[in-house]
């Protein structure tokens, strides 16, 4: 008799499954990711005309078909009733396009055309909000593909500005636009890690972060490598003809972006990327040591002959305290 109790009142919730197949259910991970105002709990059984308040009467089959056909005509109710709440809350199509996504786009705009320092008037918890309700409305795919195209359209107007630079400015304005949008990726990747948790991750089997990455790869650094490495070769054998920072980041930046690159250059690439090269050998001592004179000739040659004439005056303080000792020594004044 209690078995059969229990079964009535479980027949009072309903269960939903998404795509991703999430427990929708009253009590399940569903009131949890969507909250208490989007699936409220399901009541309590209303009370059949078998119930007495004390245990339940009639163990005949015509009474047990009577409980079964009651307890299904409770669940039914309960469905609907959860069922016509949770639809109240739908995000359609129309409404993503008109409402959700144009926020979105307004604040990757904003985030992919910063300068470092800037301020950005938008309010993160309110774009988290958008994505977080997005995935659970089941338009994962819709944004996903919305968020790549966005910034493959942005990377292909920085990618047309670069090709008209001055070689002069190329190096340069490189290096902005490759440290700006790894700087717009460090606040794009959070907001949207509800979709790659539950899409981009399970679905695609793939990292928001890397397809963001790749997409620079493809639209601006494959199609200026070839111009970009001469500049800076010639850069690396003119010294401080740009500064040490800025070629620092965009070697970095490029072996980040496609580690095969370094044959291209890997003398350059040496230089802030350790163990590029292969260990020193002993044979090759003379070399190393014919590399450095060529170096500091070439400092010499644009004028920093401190250190030379540092070492030459103290040369001469040696020699001339090294004369005047041995005079004393022998008696000489």
């Amino acid at each position: 008799m209690e078995e059969e109790s229990m079964e009535e009142e479980g027949g009072g919730e309903a269960m939903m499954d998404d795509q991703n197949h999430n427990n929708w259910g009253a009590g399940g991970y569903g009131r949890h990711l969507l909250g208490e105002r989007l699936l409220p709990p399901a009541g309590p059984p209303l009370p059949g005309p078998e119930h007495n308040g004390a245990g339940l009467r009639g163990c005949e089959p015509g009474a047990a078909t009577g409980r079964a056909g009651a307890a299904g005509a409770i669940a039914a109710i309960n469905i609907s009733a959860s069922t016509s709440k949770f639809l109240m809350n739908v995000i359609t199509i129309e409404d993503y396009k008109s409402t959700y996504w144009p926020k979105l786009d307004s604040a990757i705009d904003q985030l992919l055309t910063q300068s470092p320092g800037d301020y950005i008037p938008i309010s993160y918890e309110q774009i988290y909000s958008c994505v977080y309700k997005c995935v659970c409305q089941q338009h994962s795919e819709q944004m996903y593909s919305d968020l790549i195209k966005k910034i493959t359209n942005h990377l292909e107007r920085v990618s047309k500005e670069l090709q008209a630079s001055p070689p002069d400015l190329y190096i340069e304005r490189f290096n902005v636009a490759l440290g700006q949008y790894m700087g717009a990726l460090q606040s794009i990747v959070p907001l949207f890690i509800y979709m790659n948790k539950f899409y981009i991750e399970t679905k695609l089997n793939r990292d928001l972060k890397d397809d963001l990455i790749k997409l620079f790869t493809e639209h601006v650094a494959e199609k200026h490598i070839y111009n970009l490495m001469p500049l800076l070769l010639e850069a690396q054998s003119t010294p401080f003809q740009i500064t040490p920072s800025t070629m620092a980041n965009i070697v970095k930046g490029l072996y980040t972006l496609r580690p095969e690159w370094v044959q291209m250059a890997p003398a350059l690439f040496s230089k802030f990327i350790p163990n590029i090269l292969p260990p020193a050998v002993e044979s090759e001592l003379q070399e190393y040591a014919a590399q450095d004179q060529k170096l500091q000739r070439e400092l010499i040659q644009n004028g920093f002959t401190r250190g030379d004439q540092s070492r030459k005056r103290a040369g001469e303080e040696l020699t001339y305290n090294g004369s005047s000792a041995c005079a004393s020594s022998r008696g000489y004044r």
